[in-house]
């Protein structure tokens, strides 16, 4: 599996995919109004689609990819549509229906299945007798879940789940429930996707978040994709991509998926385009590194920048490193160029997976531009050694001085729509002195000071009996954690009492205590009316804006209450009553719990009631933007380790293969809104195995062929899963995709980031074998009834 590839230069992106559709263009129109009749909302949707990503109107449920300051007519992509025809249906999960089906039954069924029952109407409680979830009152459920969270002897022993589809008024609540309750365990959907950027790029820079913003890309030269499949987890993008081709910039794609909206894409905003049958090339350059190979990769850009700049030197040309910047603003530069001087280009191309001369390439168009903005989503973070690969992106920004610098810098490209706000206000599980004296101070009460769990420790925690109550505000925990059998298993009847706020059924409420809640929550494009006052609720996107959401539409059911009023009424029936926590006169106005806020963080969000009246909302700022280092060093650091030149575990000469998992054109997150995947030409199923064609020879195998995965860990703790059709597809040699959710019961809690405890999603070592007819018979048919 030591195999280089040459695929990897511009010369092959005129290679033909199976399908010779672009991304995006009329296809995308298609699939917007098929998810919209399919959730029987074809014109409510369209007319509230028009209202989604605007001031006054409501925020998308999907992605955090930011607005602009004059948004188009139609501001959402194909999978924002996708998320409100899902939320909006006129499909319903109401009692009637756990009636018919007990909760062993439902475990049998899909993701999609499950989800695809629609809104829930009513509060349910777990009957254990007749193994189903059974209708009842938000009285009787609140004080039943105060009395056992009462009745918990350590607090340590509770935890409070975060996803990032809550805003931050209800994110602030819940943290304050949770250090009231006297525990910081507040594992959340970051520790699953960015919390390696979270950690890491403070190390570099001194800041977690994004150095751009959206007007960046207006003048940028080249654009630098890292393990980031745009056309899908955030479409929005797109169009930035495409606008930044059309006036002559160069968007170069690391990543070992041909993934085909960053091939060529006809943009739906642009008439030309979607009259043109091939769309826009939008790749200049398309590196399919190895799976893990992205450390060796930039460091060979940088150390082919460091000879080019040594040749323009000697030849008294101007320089091509930004010398007088990383003068100026680095520290650590001589060290790192000695590292990048000492590597060979035989060890670059044997752990990137890529040639010499496609690094060159690489580094060449760099060299050329005078703004790179660089990108990076889970294809960096779900690795190993994914802080590792963040300090080299930063490494790369910092020899050009494209840092602090207008159309420049550093862009996680953060997933669902809130999760960085989130963090922002609170939830975090190893919170700052400075926040909690803050919240001592404002409330006047004691918070704890001891760590809490993030959601590997809390997996850990459920199974060594640790863990008596889970209270998940949203999400699917369950399911997207990595173990998750093991994890149920421990869970299941196990746990005093689990709580799960939600809006659609999911696999995570069929893992439940001794005692278990479905409580129905408002979604995003609902009307939430206090006090005869329509709330808005605010969200911070991926690049540090702030701005108000509003819902537009009646709630699916008279008995849906809001996050902050569940959360409140949670509060109220399980904590004593404290004279300066009201916590029903704070839920009746969400301007009163902003005020909060901006006690807590004066600094993040002064005058914060005020500026979200500001149409698309405001800016929080970002030291490293203005070229202020809140390093140790008080400069921005390079940053390397020379042990670790992989960002996964599987070395490219082993007898094993390194399964990436990866989400679906027709999914979020979890949340799976067809079998179908148009972008990989894979339709009507899930189950897949994507293998490169050599390799699938080399091992006996055909197309068709059904196979089972097994994980190579280092606990030798058996994990097998089976049904995978193998199929053909443009990745490495010794690499294989397959979807998640599907496969993270292949993925040990210890496959994670040495620093951020992120799961290692993209790097999981697997061995692979041929499936015999009689069990294929059995788990197809298992599949089937799914």
């Amino acid at each position: 599996m030591d195999e280089t590839s040459s695929k990897t230069s511009s010369d092959m992106l005129g290679t033909q995919d199976k399908s010779s559709s672009p991304g995006g263009g009329w296809l995308a129109l298609k699939a917007v109004e098929q998810h919209m009749l399919r959730q029987q909302v074809p014109f409510r949707g369209n007319r509230l689609m028009l209202k989604m990503n605007k001031p006054g109107g409501f925020d998308c449920p999907s992605c955090a990819w930011p607005d602009p300051a004059k948004p188009h007519m139609a501001e959402f992509c194909e999978n924002g549509a996708k998320a409100v025809a899902w939320e909006t249906t006129h499909k319903r999960t109401t009692p009637a229906f756990f009636e018919q089906h007990t909760v062993t039954a439902l475990r049998e069924w899909s993701d999609h299945e499950l989800e695809n029952q629609g809104r829930l109407t009513h509060p349910m409680r777990y009957d254990a007798s007749s193994d189903r979830y059974q209708a009842v009152s938000w009285d009787e459920a609140m004080a039943d879940i105060g009395a056992t969270l009462q009745q918990v002897g350590n607090p340590n022993q509770v935890e409070f789940y975060t996803s990032g589809r809550a805003s931050n008024e209800s994110a602030f609540m819940f943290q304050l429930l949770g250090r009231l309750y006297g525990t910081n365990n507040f594992p959340d959907c970051s520790n699953m996707c960015h919390e390696t950027t979270t950690v890491a790029l403070p190390m570099s820079l001194g800041v977690g978040k994004a150095t751009t913003t959206l007007d960046d890309f207006d003048y940028a030269d080249a654009i630098f994709i890292f393990g980031q499949n745009t056309g899908t987890n955030s479409p929005r993008m797109m169009g930035e991509l495409h606008k930044l081709v059309m006036r002559g910039g160069s968007v170069i794609t690391f990543n070992p998926l041909r993934e085909k909206a960053l091939v060529k894409f006809a943009n739906p905003q642009s008439t030309l385009d979607m009259l043109k049958p091939d769309g826009t090339r939008i790749s200049a350059q398309y590196h399919q590194l190895r799976i893990g190979g992205d450390i060796a990769a930039i460091q060979g850009m940088c150390k082919a920048l460091i000879e080019m700049d040594d040749e323009a030197q000697q030849r008294g040309e101007p320089r091509v490193l930004d010398h007088e910047f990383i003068e100026a603003h680095t520290h650590g530069f001589e060290a790192y160029m000695a590292h990048c001087r000492s590597l060979t280009w035989e060890v670059i191309e044997h752990h990137s997976g890529m040639t010499q001369s496609a690094i060159r390439e690489a580094a060449e168009c760099y060299s050329k531009s005078e703004r790179v903005i660089a990108c990076w989503g889970m294809g960096i973070t779900q690795h190993r050694y994914g802080g590792d690969a963040i300090h080299q992106i930063i490494n790369l920004l910092l020899m050009g001085g494209n840092i602090g610098k207008r159309g420049a810098g550093a862009c996680p490209v953060r997933g669902h729509s809130n999760v960085q706000g989130d963090r922002t206000v609170g939830i975090f599980h190893k919170p700052t002195t400075e926040m909690l004296d803050n919240l001592d101070s404002t409330f006047e009460i004691q918070c704890p000071r001891e760590h809490g769990h993030d959601v590997a420790l809390c997996c850990e925690a459920i199974m060594r009996n640790e863990v008596s109550a889970f209270i998940g505000l949203g999400g699917n925990f369950f399911r997207a954690i990595p173990d998750p059998e093991r994890v149920a298993q421990a869970t299941i009847n196990q746990l005093d009492l689990t709580v799960q706020i939600s809006t659609k059924l999911n696999r995570s409420h069929l893992v439940h205590g001794k005692k278990a809640y479905i409580l129905p929550c408002l979604g995003k494009t609902e009307r939430d009316i206090k006090a005869g006052v329509a709330q808005a609720s605010t969200v911070e996107d991926g690049m540090c804006m702030v701005h108000a959401s509003t819902g537009e539409l009646e709630p699916a059911s008279p008995h849906l209450r809001s996050e902050v009023t569940i959360i409140s009424d949670i509060a109220r029936a399980t904590l004593p009553v404290h004279p300066k926590v009201d916590w029903a006169w704070l839920a009746e106005d969400h301007s009163r719990i902003r005020d909060r806020i901006e006690a807590v963080f004066p600094d993040i969000f002064p005058r914060y009631n005020e500026r979200i009246q500001i149409p698309g909302g405001f800016h929080i700022y970002n030291a490293a933007r203005e070229r202020v280092w809140l390093t140790d060093s008080g400069k921005a650091n390079f940053l390397f380790d020379a042990d670790k030149m992989d960002s996964g575990m599987t070395p490219p000469d082993a007898d094993y293969f390194q399964l990436l998992t990866t989400r679906g054109h027709d999914q979020f997150n979890t949340t799976v809104y067809s079998l179908d995947d148009r972008y990989r030409d894979i339709y009507g199923t899930r189950m897949v195995a994507m293998m490169n064609p050599e390799d699938i020879e080399a091992h006996g195998l055909e197309a068709g062929n059904m196979i089972a995965f097994s994980a190579v860990a280092e606990d030798n703790i058996p994990r097998r899963v089976a049904g995978f059709k193998v199929v053909p597809y443009d990745i490495p040699r010794g690499c294989i995709a397959g979807y998640y959710p599907e496969t993270n019961a292949l993925i040990p809690i210890a496959n994670r980031d040495e620093r951020s405890n992120t799961i290692a999603g993209k790097s999981v070592p697997v061995t692979i074998a041929l499936m015999d007819s009689e069990e294929v018979e059995r788990t197809t048919g298992l599949l089937a009834t799914g």
